[in-house]
């Protein structure tokens, strides 16, 4: 198979040829027919992961039709079309049994713990548990931008931040993660701030549903946020992943606010101040979020359905997997608006 392989962090990845997988008996091949380009795979390709063993593939946002399956799965046969979780559960520790597969205490992660996407073919395992079955209807590159950040601003608003109708929520950073937070807290009701530094996103998120935008270079982001909702916001998000954003995120909120850190931190983000006295005298909550267990899938695609959710109206730039490489060494320099997708192999 063609895939997009580094063989050190930080060092240009290279299109080569590599072994087809085989299923493992409770696993599934894929074939992939489109994946995103993300910045946890720019993250993973610094070298900020400790699950990555060298030489890599990276990729983990996918959508594909099943090629082969293992002889103990019972619920998938060849041509099925699906995509799968970034995060996939173990199905027999205390958090899976429980139904929190995305904090699986043996989680495997494509493009992590084992060989990724940016391939024509991927490994998946424990495929009755962790694979989700796509409507026809529905193009790959939009399913490929579901696995990671759609489903995971949809746990981060809808099942962690909670988000009712007529409340303040503020989206730090309007990537793809950060967009699609926009979309899905418009969607349940909310009065939506997006904030970011690129006036192009900032558009972007106000077609999809903002109710308003700042642009954090000409403004106090958490005053700014304090005046337009008088009071601070209910829920905020970092969507980003960064000391500035996080702050911001915590400082924006009302008393007993919701904090809610979407964005990895990572690198030298990993240990940032927080305002503690802050969060202690205003009772304010703070919130992991780490992907979307496959079976909340149903909920989310129910609202595409339904024509509340548009994810289509996020993907940008579609590419090959032989641009791959440039795409993800310039993922911290420059971002495409909506997200960037792998649709040509």
């Amino acid at each position: 198979m063609k895939a997009v392989l580094f063989e050190n962090f930080r060092e240009e990845p290279k299109l080569v040829t590599l072994e087809d997988p085989s299923p493992a008996p409770h696993g599934v091949v894929l074939r992939i027919a489109a994946t995103g380009v993300c910045r946890s795979d720019w993250h993973g390709w610094m070298g900020h992961d400790s699950d990555i063993s060298l030489p890599h593939v990276p990729g983990h946002e996918l959508a594909g039709v099943i090629e082969a399956v293992g002889k103990d799965v019972a619920n998938w046969k060849v041509g099925d079309k699906v995509t799968v979780p970034f995060i996939c559960g173990c199905g027999r520790c205390s958090e899976c049994r429980e139904g929190h597969q995305q904090v699986c205490l043996h989680q495997e992660q494509p493009g992590f713990t084992h060989w990724g996407s940016f391939a024509e073919y991927v490994a998946i395992h424990q495929a009755d548990l962790n694979l989700v079955a796509l409507p026809e209807s529905m193009d790959f590159a939009t399913a490929a931008s579901l696995g990671c950040r759609f489903a995971t601003s949809f746990r981060a608003v809808i099942d962690q931040g909670k988000v009712s109708a007529g409340q303040w929520v503020a989206v730090h950073g309007c990537g793809g993660v950060g967009l699609s937070a926009v979309m899905i807290a418009a969607a349940a009701g909310a009065n939506v701030i997006g904030v970011d530094l690129d006036p192009a996103k900032l558009a972007l998120a106000r077609e999809i549903g903002a109710a308003a935008v700042i642009d954090g270079r000409e403004a106090d982001v958490p005053e700014a946020i304090h005046e337009i909702t008088r009071g601070g916001a209910h829920v905020s998000l970092d969507a980003l992943g960064h000391s500035v954003t996080m702050t911001n995120s915590i400082l924006c909120l009302r008393p007993r606010g919701k904090h809610v850190q979407v964005g990895l931190m990572l690198g030298d983000h990993a240990a940032p101040a927080v305002p503690m006295p802050r969060i202690v005298a205003q009772e304010i909550g703070l919130l992991g979020s780490h992907g979307m267990q496959a079976h909340r899938y149903g909920a989310m695609l129910g609202m595409v359905a339904n024509g509340r959710l548009d994810p289509a109206r996020l993907v940008g730039d579609r590419i090959s997997l032989a641009d791959a490489p440039s795409a993800l060494m310039t993922m911290d320099k420059f971002q495409s608006v909506g997200a960037t997708v792998i649709t040509r192999f």
